[in-house]
């Protein structure tokens, strides 16, 4: 009896995990740049529909009510340097963060403690939270990431309850580059152009922090001398350590003896302005 022998096929070629290489950012960079040349059109009418497709496949995006009945002071919040980096581990697209990815940010040559996207997570939660911003009185959130993507979230946008299903948004914004609302073509969430400068107002007054500073205040006391027709915009790091690095801020300040997370440093500032603006 003749032993049968398989037939051999193409051998299978050995799975590598990618790490944003510079032709993924490069796609990415193209993308942007069509997508901003839409939004300046004003008849792109089949690039909205496009979207609106898009986003059916995040659910919900709830929209948070608020007290815009009458015209009041507001504020900006700029995040600098936040953790928000998409990477291909295996066969997927993941934001990076140091507990899922720690052995893979070493094989990368990453230092995993660099890699903190929950320290946004929690600073846009105190943003969209609060009653400052439940009163009508936030302007807008801006957040620049550690690589230098620009993105706006809107005033009435209503954050995911949890870090599993905000780092998906994060992911789903990053490569499509706007997120709209359900049921609707608003965006709520979208990357603009840098700088960040040309979407704050003239009359503002940019306010940074830092634990380093030697301007050591107590923020109600700071926030009760400014006067009520000047915008503030606060400029806070969303990373794990260092400072941020900012040449269009006006005034450097700390608000504590002791260093804070960013969630916390915004809660001081939300809650400082909530007493001068009689926010209960």
């Amino acid at each position: 009896m003749v032993r049968p022998y398989g037939v051999k096929g193409p051998k299978r070629k050995k799975r590598d995990e990618k790490y944003d290489t510079e032709e993924d950012e490069a796609q990415k960079s193209k993308k942007f740049e069509q997508q901003n040349d839409n939004d300046d059109d004003d008849n792109g009418g089949e690039d909205e529909e496009k979207l609106q497709g898009e986003v059916e496949e995040m659910e919900g995006i709830p929209i948070m009510p608020s007290d815009l009945k009458a015209k009041k002071p507001g504020v900006i919040f700029v995040l600098e340097n936040a953790s928000l980096e998409v990477a291909k581990v295996g066969k997927t697209y993941q934001i990076l963060n140091s507990d899922d990815h720690a052995n893979f940010l070493r094989k990368n040559k990453k230092n995993p403690a660099d890699y903190r996207p929950d320290i946004v997570y929690q600073a846009l939660l105190s943003i969209l939270d609060s009653p400052l911003n439940k009163a009508g009185m936030l302007q807008t959130v801006y957040v620049k990431t550690d690589k230098g993507v620009l993105f706006e979230v809107k005033r009435h946008v209503r954050i995911p309850r949890t870090y599993k299903r905000f780092a998906g948004i994060m992911l789903q914004l990053l490569q499509k580059l706007s997120i709209t609302a359900v049921g609707k073509r608003e965006k709520l969430l979208r990357v603009i152009k840098n700088p960040v400068t040309q979407y704050l107002p003239v009359n503002s007054r940019k306010i940074g922090f830092s634990y380093s500073s030697e301007k050591l205040v107590k923020m109600s006391k700071y926030a009760a001398t400014v006067d009520d027709d000047v915008n503030l915009v606060f400029v806070v790091g969303a990373m794990a350590h260092g400072k941020i690095n900012c040449d269009y801020i006006d005034d450097f300040i700390a608000i504590s003896g002791y260093p804070m997370s960013a969630a916390w440093c915004i809660a001081r500032i939300c809650e400082a302005l909530s007493d001068k603006w009689n926010v209960l």
